[in-house]
C-alpha cells in the first residue's frame, strides 16, 4: 500500500531539500546501533545512515525501483551494513524481529492513512532505550513538494501519535529548508496509560 500522495520528484530535485548526515545526527542516531528506514526512497537517508551508525541499516519500501536505487548506491560505495527490502511495511510490517534496532526513522511518512499502524511498528522493533527519529514537511503551502496540508501532519501530532504508542518525546529541530524533526526515546518499562494491546 502507497502512502497518500506518494509520488516521488527526481532524485536530483529530492535531494535538494536534505542535508541528511546533518539531520541523522541532529535527531540522535549514534555509532554501532542498528536502524531501520521505513520507506527508503533513493536511499536519501538509508546511505548517510549506514556511514555514520556501522551497524546495520535496513531500507524497505514498497517501490521495486526505489530499493534497487538505494542497492546500487550502498553496493558503489562499498557499504556491506545495507539491506534492502521490497516490502508493504504498511500492511505487512517490517518483517524485523521484535526490539532488533536501536533507531527508526520515519522520514516523510507520516500523511499515511494509518500513522498509528507504523508507530506501533515502530515501537515493536526499536529496542528499549532506542530512539526513534521523525521528519516531516513543515506546515507551509508555500513548500515546493509535501503532500498537501489537508493531510500534511503537524509536529504536535505527530507527537501526541507516537506518545500514544508508549515513546517518550525527547526534542524537537528545524531541518532547513523545508522540514522539521523530531526524536523521541523507547523506554525500558510501557509508561503508564499506554495499554498493552496497542505495543
Amino acid at each position: 500500500m502507497k502512502t497518500r500522495e506518494s509520488g516521488m520528484p527526481a532524485e536530483g530535485v529530492w535531494t535538494t531539500f536534505f542535508t541528511p548526515d546533518q539531520a541523522l545526527r541532529k535527531l540522535g542516531l549514534r555509532r554501532s546501533v542498528d536502524a531501520v528506514d521505513f520507506g527508503c526512497g533513493y536511499g536519501t537517508f538509508t546511505i548517510p545512515a549506514a556511514q555514520i551508525t556501522g551497524g546495520t541499516v535496513h531500507g524497505l519500501d514498497v517501490e521495486p525501483e526505489m530499493v534497487a536505487a538505494t542497492q546500487a548506491k550502498a553496493e558503489a560505495l562499498g557499504l556491506g551494513n545495507v539491506r534492502t527490502y521490497l516490502r508493504d511495511f504498511i500492511a505487512e510490517g517490517t518483517g524485523l524481529p521484535d526490539g532488533s534496532v536501536g533507531y527508526a526513522m520515519l522520514f516523510n511518512i507520516l500523511h499515511a492513512e494509518c500513522p498509528e499502524t507504523l508507530l506501533r511498528e515502530a515501537w515493536r522493533v526499536v529496542a528499549p532505550g532506542g530512539t526513534l527519529g521523525i521528519i516531516h514537511w513543515n506546515c507551509d503551502p508555500a513548500t515546493p513538494r509535501g503532500p498537501s496540508m489537508d493531510i500534511r501532519p503537524r509536529p504536535e501530532q505527530c507527537r501526541r501519535w507516537a506518545e500514544g504508542v508508549g515513546f517518550q518525546f525527547a526534542g524537537q529541530v528545524d531541518l532547513p529548508p523545508y522540514h522539521w524533526g523530531m526524536t523521541l526515546l523507547r523506554p525500558h518499562c510501557r509508561p503508564a496509560g499506554v495499554p498493552a494491546s496497542l505495543l
